[in-house]
């Protein structure tokens, strides 16, 4: 689940070498939160968080196979 966030969040930066992605977990939740570099934040939100809604969706067909946890994504 994060190697794909991190893959496709480094395809669409200009510095892949500042995306990192880190996973936590709490009783309900899966959070990821998905850093870049502060000039790159705009293209992983996309014009009217398009792109970042699709990562969600993404992530929304990952998280029928946790059961009841919901899966959050953190953009920073």
């Amino acid at each position: 689940m994060e190697d794909l966030i991190e893959y496709v969040a480094k395809s669409l930066v200009d510095d892949p070498l500042s995306v990192s992605v880190k996973r936590r977990e709490t009783s309900a939740s899966i959070i990821i939160e998905l850093r870049v570099a502060p000039q790159d934040t705009g293209r992983i939100i996309g014009r009217g968080g398009r792109v970042a809604n699709a990562l969600r969706t993404l992530l929304r067909t990952r998280e029928q196979e946790h059961g009841s946890k919901r899966i959050i994504l953190k953009i920073q």
